[in-house]
């Protein structure tokens, strides 16, 4: 079994998740930015990584996933800056879920990441209270994901191929 673990990462956030996945993955596999991937063909199976952003997938993940998944096996693994307990969270992983509807979804895994400085300045400045409350969340995503978080996307990953 040929496996790829792919992600978009403007933080570092993402890259973590997908390093820790890839870790355990004992076959045959790659890890490569989503960038660099041109289809899932010659995969039998592809972990698939993005941020949220603007309350949902990035443009390109949601483009990719629903040019490439159909009918393919895949995971997928998110990273927000919200809390786990935050109420909107669901419906964002949701919409993070909506581009793979014609995929096989086998697996789904999603963490809290680090906001950065800079996006939690334009935040603050963008004067929408509800934007601003989000930039005013930074402190509480410092040090996000943790080692905690990194261990759980190991877990994951093992489940996730132990399914298949």
């Amino acid at each position: 079994m040929k496996v790829l673990v792919s992600y978009l990462s403007q933080t570092g956030n993402t890259k973590k998740i997908a390093e820790a996945i890839f870790e355990e993955i004992k076959t045959e596999k790659e890890l490569k930015p989503l960038k660099e991937v041109n289809s899932l063909e010659g995969y039998d199976f592809a972990f698939i990584g993005f941020p949220v952003h603007g309350f949902g997938p990035t443009k390109n993940a949601a483009d990719f996933i629903k040019k490439h998944a159909t009918d393919k096996k895949i995971a997928l693994f998110i990273t927000h800056a919200m809390p786990p307990d935050n109420e909107m969270l669901l419906g964002l992983l949701n919409k993070c879920k909506k581009p793979a509807n014609k995929a096989d979804l086998v697996g789904f895994y999603n963490c809290q990441g680090e906001l950065a400085e800079k996006v939690a300045q334009m935040l603050m400045k963008s004067g929408n209270p509800q934007m601003e409350e989000f930039g005013k969340m930074r402190d509480m995503t410092a040090g996000h994901p943790n080692a905690e978080e990194i261990e759980k996307a190991r877990v994951f990953a093992k489940e996730t191929i132990e399914k298949l």
